[in-house]
């Protein structure tokens, strides 16, 4: 499953599938007369019930979600499919959009986001989502896109068509009252300061700041207005109502705005009547550590606050030791999170940089024909790479893999000796796979902090 673009609530439903469907699904496709194709204006309307139905909400459109709907959604990019057999119901749905991701080294490349992913209970194991998710790689594949994102609510689902995890999100909990923070310092304490804003504002500042952090941060994609609009209130969320949030922003001694986080807090007191409340933080985005740190020192500093939990970081966030106590903070969830699919394998590694120089001959497993071959790419003292396709009769391959392995080896997170060591990935030519790693690893654990 994926999610949807807007709230965090998992698909619900989804097929299993094989990549190609056996014989028996393309019996009773052709038998139940299903057919996948993008929506119309007409069709949007039972194409929004049948994405609620999967998503388990109430399948009722209502007027103000049908309107929110034609702002964002391309309906050449969302597709339905309809059983003439059931009247014309749309029994799944698929949508996809344009997204840019940040490689390695900074350069923003240009995906095929996939979202709105579900299939309707009654309509499972009918090879649905194998001629969604064909249909939209394929037009993603036409159109130039570099790679295709998602964020996976079920492991086992996307492998099969060729999607790896190329980042990690890690769940911290602060315990705010074991932090060593000293009640008398000011927050911040380096010349900055913090100020409490509202939406307009934050929707005013944000998309600077975001930019500046995405040209630094490999895995993060972009945010398009829409996306400030429904994360700042101004369209309405269609999953459940949110409490109103907090937003506050954080401005250097320079008077730049460098920091911003939106945040929720409960109302829990204990029986002695003793506060005992929780931050929970939606977003908290920062151009610097400096900034970082503030905001942090500030969560755990507001009254009656006993814990902050943090929404989606990196692995390797420094945020346990913006602490004196760094045990204050631990993680409680670390999962994989965007899962990437290569569909132009030379674009993808010449997009990126690498620590290093050597050379790598590569052969991709492409069951689906979109990435497969083999592939030099050679490295340069500048870190840039260059990825020629080579003739597999004159150069022999020296790592084979699959390209779920490669779009998961991407962004750098994995190390490729471990996909080795799991069978994952072939080593052809012994010890290539920790010149592999030297390369291919980033400084810095890739994070991606949205869902879509």
């Amino acid at each position: 499953m994926t999610f949807g673009d807007d709230g965090s609530c998992p698909n619900g439903t989804e097929i299993r599938a094989t990549t190609v469907a056996p014989p028996s699904y393309r019996v009773l496709m052709s038998r139940d007369h299903i057919d996948v194709r993008p929506i119309a204006e007409p069709d949007l309307q039972e194409w929004i019930r049948a994405r609620s139905a999967g998503f388990l909400r109430a399948p009722v459109v209502s007027d103000e979600e049908l309107a929110n709907t034609r702002t964002y959604a391309d309906l050449s990019r969302t597709l339905g499919a309809f059983d003439a057999g059931a009247g014309g119901r749309c029994v799944a749905t698929f949508r996809s959009f344009a997204q840019e991701i940040t490689a390695v080294g900074g350069a923003a490349v240009p995906a095929d986001a996939i979202s709105n992913v579900s299939v309707t209970a009654t309509h499972r194991r009918r090879g649905l989502l194998t001629r969604m998710m064909a249909q939209d790689l394929a037009a993603a594949k036409e159109r130039g896109d570099v790679v295709a994102t998602l964020i996976a609510a079920e492991y086992g689902i996307y492998g099969r068509y060729g999607f790896g995890p190329a980042t990690h999100a890690a769940y911290w909990t602060i315990d705010a009252l074991r932090t060593g923070l000293d009640p008398r310092v000011p927050v911040p304490d380096d010349g900055g300061r913090i100020d409490l804003a509202d939406a307009a504002e934050i929707r005013k500042v944000g998309p600077e700041l975001h930019e500046r952090l995405r040209r630094r941060q490999p895995g993060v994609v972009d945010r398009d207005e829409h996306w400030w609009k429904l994360n700042t209130g101004l369209v309405p969320r269609n999953d459940r109502p949110r409490p109103e949030p907090f937003y506050a922003v954080y401005r250097s001694a320079s008077g730049e705005v460098d920091g911003l986080v939106v945040y929720v807090c409960d109302e829990t007191w204990t029986d002695a009547k003793q506060p005992a409340q929780t931050a929970t933080v939606h977003d908290l985005i920062a151009a610097t550590p400096a900034a970082e740190r503030a905001l942090w020192h500030y969560l755990c500093s507001l009254d009656w606050i006993t814990t902050v939990t943090t929404g989606p970081r990196a692995p390797d966030a420094l945020l346990p030791h913006f602490f004196p106590d760094p045990r204050a903070a631990r993680i409680t969830t670390l999962a994989d999170w965007l899962w990437v699919r290569i569909l132009d394998v030379v674009r993808a590694l010449e997009a990126r940089t690498y620590g290093g120089t050597g050379t790598l001959v590569l052969e991709v497993e492409d069951p689906a024909g979109l990435a497969g071959g083999r592939f030099r790419l050679t490295v340069g003292a500048d870190g840039r790479g260059v990825c020629e396709p080579v003739d597999p009769a004159g150069e022999a391959a020296q790592l084979v893999l699959g390209v779920a392995e490669l779009g998961a080896l991407w962004l750098g997170d994995v190390p490729v000796s471990r996909l080795v060591a799991l069978g994952r990935v072939q080593e052809r030519q012994e010890g290539v796979a920790f010149v592999a790693d030297a390369l291919l690893r980033s400084s810095g654990r890739p994070w991606c902090p949205d869902m879509f």
